[in-house]
């Protein structure tokens, strides 16, 4: 790959503002009208990107009653997988429309395939790239199959152990594809704060060599806005409506308030961060004036000696440095020198003893 990543012509990558990608995920609740709502909403909120789930009830389990199909604990406690993911599902039907209103929109769409048909959907409706959700990074056959779209690739790490992470991308480079992105990700919904752990980001992105962002399900912006600050180059969030309208994700979804402020909080965070070189600001050029200086302090004859009686470090700072107050007590003064003078070295004559 030469050059910076792009998502549909958006370069993605430390150097660059973070690519925020809302995840609409279940939160269209079943309506179509509500789903492209939420594509106008991310838009409005300046967000880059939403994203869907593509895959139905069939394509990604059974149904099934039984251990690991009934749902134990948590938000969606007592269901079957089968009835979540019927519930949760974005229907096929409505992915041309969806891509047709992010098209209107200006905003980009793609999406997370769970099975090779997922792909060869999204192949026929132009999507710009694919996510490998974090329980499927261990489908090494599905990263084969979405690599070979030539599209780059956004991985989510929850629970994965760094040699399955090597394997996910190993087995898209074999494919060809290397134009990869990793999230970090805590699989937990919602996954507490103190869970969150975003300090393996740049662990990540030191161990792997690309770019790496969050997956986020932790309440609220403040952990995907502290993640900028440790280099994340993309923040996924879910949203919503309106929390209070229910829905699979709507427990741990921002609302458009709160997606805009988050874009806004990020996007700041990265602007702060700066190239690390040390030199002045334009911002802080007119304070240097107001740094402290040695001035005379009262009035000094020519002859007479400086002491700390006449000579002080003080605002502003037109004046020798406060580092030499000690090679100028004890010196006498070359002329005579105003209280309120800046002292310079053409003022500082003989040592006193001298």
């Amino acid at each position: 790959m030469t050059g910076p990543l792009t998502i549909d012509g958006r370069p993605i990558g430390a150097d660059h503002p973070p690519y925020v990608i809302a995840e609409l995920s279940g939160n269209h609740n079943g309506d179509l009208r509500r789903a492209l709502a939420l594509v106008d909403a991310a838009k409005a909120a300046g967000a880059d990107a939403v994203k869907l789930q593509t895959y139905t009830a069939d394509t990604i389990t059974i149904d099934h009653h039984g251990p690991g199909f009934d749902i134990e604990g948590g938000l969606w406690h007592g269901r079957t997988l089968y009835e979540l993911y019927q519930e949760a599902s974005t229907p096929w039907e409505w992915h041309q429309a969806l891509f047709e209103r992010a098209g209107q929109q200006g905003i980009t769409v793609f999406s997370s395939p769970f099975d090779p048909t997922a792909v060869a959907l999204l192949r026929s409706l132009g999507a710009p790239a694919y996510k490998i959700a974090s329980f499927e990074l261990v489908d090494l056959p599905l990263i084969d199959v979405c690599a070979k779209s030539g599209k780059p690739l956004i991985m989510s790490t929850g629970m994965a152990s760094e040699g399955e992470i090597a394997e996910a991308l190993a087995a898209a480079r074999q494919a060809g594809n290397d134009e990869l992105v990793l999230l970090h990700c805590v699989s937990g919904y919602p996954t507490p704060i103190s869970d969150s752990n975003i300090r393996r980001i740049p662990r990540l992105a030191e161990r792997f060599g690309v770019p790496v962002g969050l997956s986020d399900h932790s309440p609220g912006i403040t952990v995907p806005i502290a993640a900028v600050a440790l280099g994340a180059a993309v923040i996924e969030k879910h949203f919503t409506l309106s929390r209070a309208d229910g829905g699979p994700d709507a427990a741990f979804s921002l609302e458009p308030d709160e997606l805009k402020a988050l874009v806004q909080g990020v996007r700041a965070a990265w602007e702060s961060l700066g190239d690390a070189e040390e030199k002045i600001k334009p911002s802080e050029a007119a304070s240097l004036s107001y740094r402290r200086s040695l001035y005379a302090v009262a009035d000094i004859a020519a002859g007479d000696p400086f002491t700390p009686a006449n000579v002080r470090s003080i605002r502003p700072g037109f004046g020798l440095p406060p580092k030499e107050i000690n090679h100028v007590l004890g010196h006498r003064a070359a002329r005579a020198i105003s209280r309120g003078s800046p002292l310079e070295w053409s003022m500082v004559g003989k040592a006193s003893d001298e």
